[in-house]
């Protein structure tokens, strides 16, 4: 379901609502953990082995053993510390507090991006905790949970996944500007100051901060790397370079390199991003390029037919394609009109007396003819008698998770707007930075565009409902236009003509 609060602004405010998020266990794995904490045979380790499986309790399970009521100054930084810490008696108060679900109830972006940290531990694990033998602890937690802020984030919008993957993956927008839009701050920003906070392993604030305050240092590195056949001037440059040198040795390194190569092959494995981590990585570990990418495509394959992907991307499976494939590929074309059923649905919406036994049966041929217009992703918000909540109706185009959506009008000038009288509003880049931060974040998380029409819509002269439709981001051409106006002038005949019918 998506969340029904606004999306915050600004930092604090998001460290506000995330610090405390609760993340879901799927109910199996609770159980068997539960099981296991009464075991009085199982040893810690054995615990700590069995709840690693479990993305969600892990994080769960350190940041208890890291919260400010914690006796000792120093932070965990691994599981089995973690429960060495807080006693088998805190461990199962704090499962019990922990909700189970059904897999099928836990949000699939969540379970996703879950899965992109486990899929970055067996990188991590199979390119470098052989070479760093006496570090692999470190490795392995701080690879697993370098995007758990990123996890309770997606457990507060599910849908910020969908809206990411839209606009950075298929329609090519910088990552920044994405993150800027939808959630008012940087992400890694907010990643560090979580991390902070929760007193994550070292490592994996020294990932953020290198992402956000040295990002000179990176860019050089991925310099170097780029000339992947001439490992003697690689060796050179580097030379001429201590500091940048000495950088690229440390072991903190190995987990961002590990979580990057997992972010970027959700898309491709041929891809630019891709490649040029693979390259990073290849200088990292002195390795020749063709052979660390046998490593990390055998790395993936493995972590496949371990970890439970039903109803998941897994990366592996595109190692089975032809090697130009997308996972993600670009926007299909925008929908033509469909001019013969656009007329039936209108000429029912006109129909008098209404044809329509009640406000479902309404707003699904409302619905419907909007997209015969030629819109393919339609939202329909109906307005309580108050004007105080939004609770969407209608939608097309869109995943089933915003099925939940309800909004408060009162955190977004533009609905206040709407809802005094009727109007249209047609965003475009020309003005979606007049108007889009106007706008809830959770509304434009699930329509990601720079071109939307929006229309309120009166019965009996009073806003009943607000109507949002685009064609999946692409312009929208002045055609289309004017026949959403007729389309929507309909809609409110038939509001009209249903709010007057015999009861």
């Amino acid at each position: 379901m998506v969340a029904s609060t606004p999306l915050p602004r600004t930092l604090d405010a998001w460290l506000k609502q995330l610090d405390g998020q609760v993340l879901p266990i799927a109910a199996d794995h609770h159980q068997q953990v539960r099981r296991a904490l009464a075991d009085s045979r199982r040893s810690l380790r054995e615990i700590a082995d069995l709840m690693q499986d479990s993305p969600a309790l892990a994080l769960s399970v350190l940041r208890e053993a890291n919260s400010k009521g914690s006796s000792l100054g120093e932070a965990a930084e691994s599981l089995e510390t973690a429960l060495t810490r807080l006693g088998l008696k805190r461990a199962e108060e704090l499962l019990a507090r922990l909700p189970a679900r059904a897999r099928a109830d836990i949000p699939p972006s969540l379970r996703q991006i879950q899965l992109i940290s486990q899929h970055a531990a067996y990188q991590a694990n199979g390119l470098f905790a052989a070479r760093l033998a006496r570090l692999w602890q470190e490795i392995h937690w701080g690879s697993l949970l370098f995007l758990a802020p990123v996890w309770t984030l997606l457990a507060a919008h599910p849908h910020l996944f969908e809206a990411w993957e839209q606009r950075v993956l298929i329609d090519s927008e910088p990552a920044v500007k994405v993150e800027r839009d939808l959630l008012g701050v940087a992400l890694f920003d907010l990643c560090l100051a979580l991390a902070e906070r929760w007193r994550l392993p070292a490592w994996i604030l020294q990932g953020y901060r290198l992402l956000i305050d040295d990002r000179r240092l990176l860019g050089k590195a991925l310099h170097i790397a780029r000339r992947h056949d001439d490992p003697l001037h690689q060796q050179q440059k580097l030379d001429a370079d201590p500091a940048l040198q000495r950088w690229l040795t440390q072991p903190a390194n190995s987990i961002l390199l590990a979580n990057v190569i997992a972010v970027s092959a959700h898309n491709a494995w041929s891809g630019s991003h891709t490649r040029r981590w693979q390259r990073l990585n290849s200088l990292y570990l002195q390795l020749p390029l063709a052979e660390l990418q046998q490593q990390i495509h055998q790395n993936a394959a493995h972590s496949a037919r371990q970890l439970d992907t039903v109803g998941l991307w897994h990366p592996a499976e595109a190692l089975l394609w032809p090697w130009s494939a997308r996972h993600f590929q670009p926007r299909k074309p925008a929908p033509t009109p469909q001019v013969s059923d656009w007329r039936q649905l209108c000429t029912r919406l006109l129909a008098q007396p209404s044809p329509f036994s009640n406000v479902q049966q309404l707003t699904i041929c409302a619905r419907q003819a909007v997209q015969a217009a030629g819109l393919s992703r339609v939202v329909m918000l109906l307005a309580d008698r108050t004007h105080t909540r939004l609770q969407l109706q209608q939608h097309a185009g869109l995943a089933a998770s915003a099925s939940g959506l309800t909004l408060d009008p009162a955190q977004s000038q533009v609905l206040r707007r709407l809802l005094q009288k009727p109007a249209q509003l047609r965003l475009t880049p020309a003005n979606i930075a007049q108007f889009s931060a106007l706008l809830p974040g959770d509304l434009k998380a699930l329509l990601p565009s720079e071109h939307l029409l929006i229309r309120s819509l009166a019965s009996n002269e009073r806003v009943v409902m607000l109507l949002f439709a685009d064609q999946g981001g692409q312009a929208i051409n002045d055609t289309i236009v004017q026949t959403f106006t007729k389309t929507t002038q309909c809609i409110e005949r038939a509001l009209d003509t249903f709010s007057k019918r015999k009861r």
